[in-house]
């Protein structure tokens, strides 16, 4: 093992950060010694306590507003930057200098990402930071807080996993990657929080999962955190008389989570103030926001609780005599998120859309329908299919028009309320009633708070040392953009083919394919390659070559520009070559561009673990 006597897994949520760890050294097949890090964060000026978990809120202070040295932690650090409990708390009141959601900013598609954007929209003298930068001084204040407490096992030196959700595009994993290594975080690995839950609650089994599954059966993950909805399919298979785990499907990007829910109360808190002539600007309704969350947290969490103060923050002259006291009822928080976000709709139902104004601050690309049973419904109506060529596996049977799930674990902050998890759970067991199938059974998950954080440490133990892993290769097929020869006529641009790369399913450090077909290859001058994923085209392999396909069946991902350096060649010139693909064991596609002559080769690489199975 090296220097490595601890696997650590990191939870790097859009609210909460946790850190767990299993020890190397102490741990044998089944008998895993697994502890949690209690995370040292200012929780009020001067004050330093340990907690489970570390807010995701970065707070950037005026000079004047705090003493230096109400924010020292046991380790140096920067007094403009305020991580955690205390962040979340001074925020609350002063939105404008409050850094929120920005793992959710980390794959935005449509800004840059290292730019400092964050607070959005603030006043010039309000300092600002880029999704990256916050996302690195969450790592690095885990990382201090770990060498503190293991002075004699640097977090450098440990087998480190970092979840990201199973739709997170290429793009914002490798930008996890990249704040990963800006704290000395080199021997990383990347996981899709689904599995990380699932990966747990076979760690929590203490090995009798094999009993609580069965050949044929289809694991469905829910995991809604405070961003995102991450949605997983997991299949039970037999290789060779012994159960497997096989990951077949993963949903779409969905931002939507416990921020979006966070949100609508304050809007209901606003209608309520509003009857009685109290009007907030956007700024009050951020820091009513803050305030909702944590009204939510207590209502859903707390059985016997039927109200919670909630305070709004005075601005200026329109509230006169300082903040606004009002609060939230049981029966506002449940309502609104039960019928708002969790409808009783039937299996056929889909997100709704609606048409776009041209023009639109900068935002979160949010979800444009909140309830996320539809979501849910489209996502096993895509995967009706998904299991019928899978090796291992007993058929559902045919006339369904939906995947069925035969168990279901649920993840994230949001279903800590039993309500939820029970609606939920109920509509699913609609859907599967309609169509003649057997009800779905619910698999427990003890702490969903910190489930993904020690599923990730046991995944890196599994890593090391061998146990059951969750299988399945890549979640889609990947495809290059190959551009056609042809006359230029004005306002057409030339056709555009795909070419099959990986197929579905296309294993980590497996042996490279190379397409049989030739294509020009254009060297030593700017070049773009265009990428596509598939989640629908199961039966495509290397070499594939698509003239025409829907927006259904191929999604376009964030291309790659280069220069691709010419070597003999002159600039410009196409030089004929064929492709060959490989996914690495880091979790890249590694696309190598192999000429007819000569033993110069060309590689690309696009980052594809944003849909794979790390």
């Amino acid at each position: 093992m090296g220097t490595k006597r601890f696997a650590v897994g990191i939870d790097l949520g859009t609210t909460h950060c946790a850190l767990s760890f299993v020890d190397l050294e102490q741990s044998e097949g089944e008998e895993i010694v697994q502890g949690l890090v209690e995370i040292p964060q200012l929780t009020g000026p001067g004050a330093v306590e340990e907690r489970s978990m570390l807010p995701s809120f970065l707070y950037l202070p005026h000079p004047e507003e705090i003493k230096p040295g109400d924010l020292r932690l046991p380790w140096d650090s920067d007094s403009g930057r305020i991580v955690g409990e205390l962040a979340r708390t001074l925020g609350a009141n002063t939105p404008i200098r409050l850094v929120s959601s920005a793992k959710s900013w980390l794959c935005h598609p449509d800004v840059d990402r290292r730019a400092p954007i964050l607070p959005v929209g603030v006043p010039e003298e309000v300092p600002q930071v880029s999704p990256l930068e916050a996302s690195t001084a969450y790592l690095r204040h885990l990382r201090d807080a770990w060498n503190g407490l293991h002075p004699f096992a640097d977090l450098a030196d440990q087998e480190v996993t970092v979840t990201v959700p199973a739709s997170f595009d290429p793009a914002a994993r490798e930008l996890t990657a990249e704040a990963a290594r800006a704290v000395g975080i080199e021997n990383l690995l990347l996981l899709e929080e689904p599995q990380a839950a699932l990966y747990n609650w076979v760690n929590d089994s203490r090995g009798t999962w094999r009993k609580q599954v069965k050949v044929g059966d289809i694991i469905l993950v829910v995991d809604v955190g405070g961003g995102t909805t991450d949605l997983s399919l997991i299949a039970v298979t037999e290789r060779e008389g012994a159960l497997e785990l096989t990951r077949v499907a993963v949903g779409e990007h969905i931002l939507l989570g416990g921020d979006n829910m966070d949100l609508a109360l304050a809007h209901v808190v606003k209608g309520k103030l509003g009857q009685i002539g109290v009007e907030l600007d956007r700024w009050q309704i951020q820091a009513l926001t803050h305030g909702c969350r944590h009204a939510k947290e207590r209502i859903l969490t707390e059985p016997d609780l039927e109200t919670v103060p909630v305070v709004v923050p005075s601005r200026g002259a329109k509230l006169v005599g300082g903040s606004v006291r009002t609060e939230l009822t049981r029966a506002e928080v449940e309502g609104t998120l039960i019928q708002g976000f969790f409808p009783e709709v039937p299996a056929s139902a889909r997100p709704a859309g609606r048409a776009r104004t041209a023009l639109t601050k900068l935002g979160l690309p949010f979800a444009q329908d909140p309830a996320v049973t539809r979501h849910l419904a489209a996502f096993l109506g895509r995967q009706a299919t998904a299991t019928e060529a899978l090796e291992g596996f007993v058929p559902q049977g045919e006339g369904r028009t939906f995947l069925h799930p035969t168990a279901v674990l649920f993840n994230g902050g949001v279903f800590k309320a039993t309500v939820l998890r029970d609606r939920v759970m109920h509509i699913i067991e609609q859907w599967l009633a309609a169509e003649g199938g057997a009800g779905a059974r619910l698999l427990g998950a003890p702490d969903l708070d910190l489930s993904v954080a020690r599923g990730a440490a046991y995944y890196g133990y599994v890593r090391q040392v061998g146990g059951v892993r969750i299988r399945g290769g890549t979640a889609q097929s990947y495809y290059v953009g190959i551009e056609s020869s042809m006359p230029a006529v004005p306002g057409l641009e030339p056709p555009l083919q795909a070419l099959c790369l990986a197929p579905f399913g296309m294993e980590e450090g497996s042996d490279p394919e190379i397409a049989p077909q030739e294509f020009g290859l254009v060297v030593g001058e700017p070049v773009r390659f265009r990428f596509f994923g598939s989640s629908v085209r199961r039966e495509d392999r290397v070499g594939t070559l698509l003239d025409e396909w829907s927006p259904e069946e191929l999604e376009e991902l964030e291309e790659l520009q280069a220069e691709l350096p010419a070597g003999s060649h002159q600039p410009g010139d196409i030089v004929p070559v064929r492709l060959q693909a490989a996914v690495t064991e880091v979790g890249t596609l590694e696309l190598t561009a192999i000429p007819r002559k000569g033993k110069k080769r060309w590689k690309v690489e696009f980052n594809v673990r944003g849909h794979d199975d790390a």
